[in-house]
């Protein structure tokens, strides 16, 4: 039969704008349905807003600092609705990119809210459309545990958005969104309190490398509770927030906000009308090709609970396309040595194994590790310091996982996976000239092992 179209994609995140406009640029008929923004998660509510904010809140930092350099400052003033106002502009910007993008590539734009009617057949404002192939890119969504009082609470998306800096920010969560916003906020001047329920922040990263920003966010007056979870919010008369611990102790806050996971966001996508199959924690279940148990629908992204990262869904979308419409030109998805980043302050970089996965995987390793602090801070009071770690097989010599905090842990990691992915040795390091005066250097001039 012939169809309206080759692919119609549900979602205009990274993964989903990515797919649809390499399909299109390899022949095919393509559609993309988008209910809320173009750009998805990470341009709206995301990395994009988030890194802004992250940058607005070092300021304070390069403010404290400048007087060691001979620069007398008036007490600098920061004003949010400013950084809000010129953060939207931003965004409404790359809004129109991606519209430009989509629309220049071919792509037929619907805006609205798609629903599958069946394996081969979306409804959307009242339409109906065929496709010989749906690609489902819908995304992820924050939640807030249903306790008593949770409506009190924020996630995330509003926390972009909100109409004032709180005074007093009580943040919950132990992964990355958690420990950067809790950087935003304090680094903006609010009371910040992290709260997580569990013994240590940022599970699953190298056990150096969460103990390292446990210190540095302490040292900088950041208020850590761990083991901590709460019971219940009430709202008081004057608008502020009492919050009830299990362990019975009450704290006051202006705003909570949680960042205790995300969901996928499959809200009246029709599933029903399809075989699609959902994992046990609710993602949508795909095989290696992204295909689901319905041949002709795939999903790809944070829909299906991989690697949640916006890099992995652009790589993603780019092999669906590929595979379906130039084979010829398919490479599947590497998941291995993914560089992430983390833009709490200060900034996480890390590639490849921890040294936790790495002994767990039968690996020898040796272990070169380095605190300092950075030349900048010599004329300061500041007494930040920065870890840079490497994990080396002690049989092989090849580099298997690299750790940064400190300024621009991300920027600095980002090369290094190159040679990571590479399969390079640590004599490979060591034979590498620095880049004088650098922190980066620091990686090629660690010399002897600290464990093994």
């Amino acid at each position: 039969m012939a169809y309206d179209f080759d692919l119609y994609v549900i979602g205009a995140g990274s993964g989903g704008v990515r797919a649809a406009r390499f399909a299109a640029g390899f022949g095919a008929k393509v559609a993309v349905a988008e209910s809320r923004y173009l750009g998805g998660t990470c341009v709206n509510v995301g990395c994009v807003p988030k890194k802004l904010l992250v940058y607005g809140a070092h300021f304070a930092e390069d403010f404290e600092q400048a007087s060691g350099f001979g620069w007398g400052l008036d007490e600098a003033q920061f004003d949010w609705s400013t950084l809000i106002a010129n953060k939207d502009r931003e965004i409404n910007r790359l809004n129109g990119i991606y519209r430009n993008l989509l629309v220049n590539s071919g792509v037929t734009l619907h805006e609205g809210h798609a629903k599958i009617v069946d394996p081969h057949q979306v409804e959307i404002n009242g339409e109906r459309f065929t496709a010989r192939n749906i690609l489902i890119a819908t995304g992820g969504w924050p939640q807030i545990p249903e306790i008593p009082g949770h409506e009190h609470a924020i996630s995330s998306n509003q926390a972009f958005f909100l109409k004032e800096l709180p005074k007093r920010v009580l943040v919950v969560g132990g992964g990355y969104i958690a420990v950067e916003f809790a950087g935003i906020f304090h680094g903006l001047g609010a009371k910040t309190t992290l709260l997580y329920r569990g013994e240590l922040f940022l599970r699953g990263f190298d056990g150096s490398v969460r103990k390292h920003l446990q210190e540095e966010l302490t040292k900088r007056g950041m208020d850590l509770q761990f083991n901590a979870d709460i019971e219940r919010i009430d709202k008081l008369a004057d608008g502020s927030l009492k919050v009830t611990l299990k362990d019975g102790r009450q704290l006051e806050a202006d705003c909570v906000f949680y960042a205790t996971g995300r969901r996928p966001m499959l809200d009246n996508l029709g599933l029903e009308n399809t075989g699609v199959k959902l994992d046990r924690k609710g993602f949508v279940e795909v095989d290696e090709l992204y295909q689901t148990a319905e041949p002709s629908i795939l999903a790809l992204g944070d829909v299906i609970g991989r690697v949640q990262l916006t890099p992995v869904a652009l790589a993603e979308g780019m092999a669906v396309a590929r595979r379906l419409f130039k084979p010829e030109q398919y490479r599947p998805v590497d998941y291995k040595m993914i560089p992430t980043a983390v833009f709490s302050l200060p900034n996480i970089g890390t590639v490849g194994l921890t040294e936790e996965e790495a002994r767990e995987a039968g690996h020898e390793v040796q272990i070169f590790e380095s605190r300092f602090r950075p030349m900048k801070l010599t004329l300061t009071e500041c007494q930040e310091r920065t870890l840079m770690k490497l994990v080396v097989d002690a049989n092989t010599d090849k580099v298997l996982g690299c750790h940064m905090v400190g300024p621009e842990a991300g920027e600095i990691v980002q090369g290094l996976a190159i040679a990571l992915k590479a399969g390079a040795t640590k004599r490979d390091f060591d034979e590498t000239i620095g880049v004088h005066p650098t922190a980066a250097e620091e990686f090629v001039t660690m010399r002897t092992p600290v464990a093994g």
